[in-house]
């Protein structure tokens, strides 16, 4: 019997309904996730007057533990199966978000009990979106055909952000009058169903042959397989790009809205509105990457690697305008039109480099596409946790050197613009295409192994 009849066929694209499916993951991830980062880090800091930084220590604790996203990509990928990682993921992320509810209500007459509790949710939380996260990811990368990508990954990002939208105003409406036996009903009512929602939907979606898990099987220890991944160019320097855009682009969400209230003296709701107009400008950019790279396509409109450099440069150009009409402007108009520019300039790169993520978890070594898909989750994570950080130190340390609050967020905006412009300079060196396979390899699920 020869090598070529032991060879695993690729499994079969995922329709669209397939992709819907998965989608509906991370919709159910999303309304977990943003109960965390919104609900219960505002009842820390107002109903129970805890310090900001008590919540933000818990958000970096979620964002850090995804350093391991590697590791499980990994072990998906050595099992042959994702679909386990991904309920399993689920399941945590779900008991975590009951914990971490608890934890607040008792912190109200216990401190230190409730809070050890709460980062033990933020930790299961964080590790469950990790989890499940990048074998939703990985499994994109593998079913998803080369022409569909930009738009799956628009799909999926786009429902990520539904469940934030339906979950944020449903959970708050139900919340009130606030009690901390409200908070942990409705946070458990929203975990329960975003587990369910999440099990029917990747019910049967995941097929594998016989010969396909026996292939995955054939690997090496962990260390091994991340130095294989990290030896290769196009993964290193796509996770480096990775880190860089996201410093971007987290640093700038916590510090549009002040600036604009601090310029022009807007309410919360109007600074709040102004953000609604950035999300609005990302959705288009996010749309029009995805009609014109996979419903047009083309050697220019389907090059992804050419909207993710237009993107990171839009969105440099749209900090400088944003910082320049907040400072000589007369009125809103200006930082309204820069913002919403921002938005749409992250939108593109948004969109861009998820399919291009998605195109080169495939590329390269056999059977990796967890851990290059967990490489990059976990650049991105840590990124995340150090963008906000990072842009609010450096708005205090440019405050007390320059002595004025505008021209500090000024400074912030330009040094961020200039982060974006250096994401475009490494994004011109991604691989739009990997290497042909070598001799003697065989390919199946969008990766090549040695026969």
């Amino acid at each position: 019997m020869n090598d070529a009849s032991l060879s695993p066929s690729p499994p079969p694209s995922l329709s669209w309904p397939g992709i819907l499916r998965l989608g509906l993951v991370q919709t159910s991830l999303g309304s977990i996730v943003v109960l965390m980062t919104a609900t219960i880090n505002r009842v820390m800091v107002i109903e129970l007057a805890l310090p900001a930084v008590v919540p933000g220590l818990l958000i970096a604790l979620f964002h850090g533990v995804q350093i391991l996203r590697p590791a499980w990509g990994y072990r998906s990928d050595v099992g042959g199966r994702r679909t386990p990682w991904i309920v399993g993921g689920m399941a945590a992320l779900a008991v975590g978000g009951v914990l971490a509810a608890m934890g607040a209500a008792l912190a109200g007459t216990s401190r230190a009990e409730g809070l050890a509790v709460a980062a033990l949710g933020f930790l299961l939380v964080g590790g469950g979106a990790g989890a499940a996260g990048t074998n939703v990811l990985a499994t994109l990368a593998v079913r998803v055909a080369p022409e569909r990508r930009a738009a799956a990954a628009t799909l999926v990002w786009v429902m990520m952000i539904v469940g934030f939208a339906l979950t944020a105003p449903i959970a708050g409406h139900f919340l009130d009058p606030y009690s901390s036996a409200r908070l942990i009903a409705v946070t458990s009512v929203v975990c329960a169903a975003a587990f369910t929602v999440a099990c029917l939907a990747v019910a049967g979606v995941e097929t594998r042959s016989r010969a396909q898990a026996a292939a995955e099987r054939r690997a090496s220890s962990f260390r091994d397989a991340f130095r294989e991944v990290w030896m290769e160019p196009a993964a290193r320097r796509f996770t480096i790009f990775i880190f860089v855009s996201m410093l971007a682009y987290s640093a700038q969400e916590l510090l549009v809205e002040p600036f604009a209230g601090l310029a022009f003296g807007l309410s919360p709701g109007m600074t709040t509105k102004l953000a609604g107009l950035q999300h609005g400008g990302v959705l288009l950019g996010m749309i029009l990457v995805a009609i014109c790279a996979s419903a047009i396509g083309g050697p220019r409109l389907g090059n992804l690697k050419l909207w993710i450099v237009g993107g990171c440069l839009v969105s440099a150009a749209a900090l400088v305008l944003v910082a320049a009409a907040g400072l000589v402007a007369a009125d809103v108009g200006p930082v309204r039109a820069a913002v919403f520019a921002l938005g749409f300039g992250n939108g593109i790169y948004a969109a861009s480099a998820i399919g291009a993520m998605m195109g080169l978890a495939g590329k390269g070594a056999g059977a990796r596409e967890g851990v290059r898909m967990g490489l990059w989750g976990a650049a991105q994570a840590v990124a995340l946790g150090a963008g906000g950080l990072t842009g609010a130190s450096l708005v205090d340390i440019a405050r007390w050197g320059l002595g004025s609050a505008l021209a500090a967020y000024g400074v912030v905006f330009a040094i961020e613009a200039l982060a974006f412009v250096a994401a475009a300079l490494l994004a011109t060196r991604i691989e739009r295409e990997a290497a042909e396979p070598r001799a003697g390899s065989i390919e199946y699920g969008g990766a090549t192994t040695r026969a």
